[in-house]
Order: structure tokens, then C-alpha cells, then sequence
């Protein structure tokens, strides 16, 4: 257990501790995503980094002993393998497993993106019954069902992935028994934004799931506008960009999408930030045909395809791994009930700087604006709701599909 305490928290969070049993300080929580208190991370390897561990190596079902399965993960739309939200968080969950010793199972809501509230339920009540203690839950489509199965089974321990708030029943008491996380996207995206810019792309785009509805994907939208805002007035320049939701509603990849992607290549587009898990296979295949590139998002998609110049991560593995600690430490009041919301300044955000292609973006640089993201000097609005609005960008010529 401390070994893989010191390998996660490494990882992901404020913690600094030795390579086997130092000890730590612990990662602060918040109710308002504000910057997080900041602690030392010498010797550490950032969740955007490159991870020497093959997943894939660790098999997806095993056969339990006793027939029960103690950690469970639901999946939100899309495939369990979408090389994105889905395989990110999965991979976290079966690699704290697999360290520990410990029986796990997914289970995938019936009616695959076409999924109702019930079908969820119905996923979270078959991981209890097939005994789960713990169950992951991915995506903030999951809050009505995880809200009806938390209630009803107060020996079950949830973690809500993407929750911005901590989850209430009915009556609005806090569920003590589900732990919310979130991460700070804005700032991802602001990464990403950025460094497009002064890669020295002016014609770029965006394509996102959940039809702007989505806080994450609307949070990683609004910070990769405000990036390439920002670049654009440092170097004093007018950039142009393509942005919209279009056949994202179900976060898969459709003929639709690539067709609308290849118009936008054909027409000038040199870049495309794809933001919508199985979505990115149509951007990849887009990109291809036309010799354009793509930043990838939520985790290093470089593997995926050589049009990925770099990738706008989170730390889904770390934050699941984390949490999982916490409950088998006996330290769910740490978690439980409050909202713990993860960014730059606890290495939960990035660019994958390992497997960038970039040229004219260096990594000095990025750690430059890295650092002044940590420390509050720079700063990446948040309210998408209100921003992502054409006026409200100088150097951003910002075309709404």
C-alpha cells in the first residue's frame, strides 16, 4: 500500500513524500476550485508526464475467488477503450487494483450512448450486489442515478469523477459516501491554447461533446480560447478559430463530424483541439486526410495518431488512485462528502511534454507559464457560461458553427 501511496501521489497531488514510507503532507480540498494551498514537488513526476506502465498489460476482467468484485467502475458514454475519459479513469482503477491486491470489475450502462438515468442505476445497484464497497463513477451525466444509489445504499462508498459539487439527496444533506472530484480543465485547455499560438498556428479549431452543457469539455473550451487569446496579443497578432459542438452530443465519432472537420482543413484550418473522448477518432482520421493536426485531450494521445501534436491532459489514473487510498487508509473523511477539485497547482493538468512535436513552443517555456499558472500569476477564468462569447476576445476571431 505505502508503495503505491508514494507512486499516485507523486503523480497528482501535493504531496511529498519519500520513495517508500516518508511521510506526507496531505492534498487540501475546496469547496470553490480557488488555487489550492501549494507544497513542494521536488523529485516528483507530474501526471502529464509520460508513465513507464502498460496498461494494456493489465487485463481489463479477472475471475475473483470469492465471486464478488470489491472496486467497481461505471463507464459514461462511449466505449470503456475510448482512448480518452473512459480508458483514463479505467486505467487508474485496475492499476490500483492490480498494485493491491484487490478484486475489480466495469460494468457499462445498457443502451451504450443512448444510456438513461435508470440504465446507470441499474450498473451502480449490479456493482453493490456483486460486491463492490467502492464504486467509481465516471462523468457528470451519472449524477441523477449515483444520487438514488447512493441514498439507497449507504454502505457503498461512491467517488462521482467530474462532479463540480459535492452531491445531496433530496432533501439537500451532503452524501457523505461519495466523494466528488473535479479538475481545473480552464487550465489544460489555456496550456493548449497557448502553445498552438506560439507554435505559430493562426487558423485553428475546436470540436467538443456534451453540446456546451458539458462543465468539463465547456471548461477545457473556454481556457484553450483564452490561451490562444493570450499568445496572440504577446506576439500582437489576430488568430482565427472555428469552434463548435456539432455532432458531439454522444461524445462518438460519426462520418458527420469528419465530414464538417475535412471543410474546415480544406478551408485553411491548420489545427483542431478535439475534445470528446471516441469523438477524436473522426479528428484523427479528418486530420490525416488533409495533413492538419490535432491536440488530443484528457490523456497523451500522441499513440494514437501522428497528427497529435500535444494533448490537453488531467490526471484521471491519479485522482481515481488517490481516492482509493483514502478509503483504504480509513481516511474517507478526508474525502467523503467534499468536493476536491485538482489543477496546476497540484500537477493535475498539463501538456504531455515528453511526446510533444512541437518545435518553436519549448519546454522552457512551458514550464515558464506551467509555474505561473501554479502560483496565481496568471489566471484562467472559469465561467464558460459567460465567456465563450465572441466579443469577449480581442485576438481571437472566434466562428461559431
Amino acid at each position: 500500500m505505502k508503495k503505491f501511496i508514494a507512486i499516485i501521489l507523486a503523480l497528482s497531488m501535493l504531496l511529498t513524500l519519500a520513495a517508500c514510507g516518508g511521510t506526507n503532507e496531505e492534498v487540501p480540498t475546496t469547496q470553490d476550485a480557488a488555487p489550492s494551498q501549494t507544497a513542494t514537488t521536488e523529485g516528483t513526476t507530474s501526471a502529464t508526464e509520460t508513465e513507464e506502465v502498460n496498461y494494456d498489460a493489465i487485463p481489463d476482467t479477472m475471475t475473483s475467488e470469492d465471486g464478488k468484485y470489491e472496486i467497481a467502475f461505471v463507464t459514461d458514454v462511449g466505449q470503456l477503450k475510448d482512448k480518452s475519459f473512459n480508458q483514463g479513469t479505467w486505467e487508474g482503477v485496475k492499476k490500483y487494483s492490480s498494485d493491491n491486491d484487490k478484486s475489480y470489475k466495469y460494468y457499462q450502462p445498457a443502451n451504450g450512448n443512448a444510456a438513461t438515468d435508470e440504465d446507470r442505476y441499474d450498473a451502480m445497484k449490479a456493482a453493490a450486489d456483486a460486491g463492490a464497497e467502492i464504486i467509481i463513477c465516471a462523468g457528470f451525466l451519472q449524477g441523477t442515478p449515483l444520487k438514488k444509489a447512493a441514498t439507497e445504499l449507504k454502505d457503498v462508498k461512491f467517488v462521482f469523477i467530474d462532479a463540480s459539487e459535492p452531491l445531496k439527496d433530496d432533501d439537500g444533506n451532503i452524501l457523505e459516501n461519495v466523494a466528488t472530484v473535479d479538475f481545473n480543465e480552464e487550465q489544460s485547455g489555456f496550456l493548449a491554447g497557448y502553445a498552438a499560438v506560439k507554435e505559430g498556428y493562426t487558423k485553428l479549431g475546436f470540436t467538443g461533446g456534451g453540446g456546451g452543457t458539458n462543465p468539463a469539455t465547456s471548461r477545457f473550451a473556454y481556457g484553450y480560447i483564452q490561451g490562444a487569446d493570450a499568445a496572440a496579443k504577446e506576439i500582437d497578432t489576430l488568430v482565427s478559430m472555428n469552434f463548435s459542438w456539432e455532432y458531439g452530443a454522444s461524445f462518438s465519432a460519426s462520418p458527420e463530424l469528419q465530414t464538417m472537420l475535412d471543410g474546415w482543413y480544406s478551408n485553411g484550418t491548420e489545427i483542431i483541439f478535439c475534445c470528446g473522448g471516441e469523438m477524436c477518432q473522426s479528428a484523427f482520421a479528418a486530420a490525416s486526410a488533409n495533413d492538419g493536426k490535432i491536440i488530443g485531450v484528457d490523456v497523451d494521445q500522441s499513440t494514437q495518431s501522428d497528427t497529435v501534436i500535444t494533448s490537453a491532459t488531467k490526471g484521471l489514473r491519479e485522482s481515481v488512485s488517490y481516492v482509493l487510498d483514502k478509503f483504504y487508509a480509513d481516511k474517507w473523511n478526508e474525502v467523503g462528502g467534499i468536493q476536491t477539485t485538482l489543477g496546476a497547482a497540484e500537477n493535475a493538468v498539463g501538456l504531455p511534454t515528453k511526446t510533444w512535436s512541437m518545435k518553436k513552443f519549448t519546454v522552457e517555456d512551458y514550464e515558464k507559464l506551467l509555474s505561473s499558472l501554479k502560483d496565481g500569476s496568471v489566471k484562467v477564468d472559469k465561467d464558460y457560461e459567460a465567456g465563450i462569447r465572441k466579443e469577449n476576445f480581442k485576438n481571437v476571431e472566434l466562428v461559431i458553427v
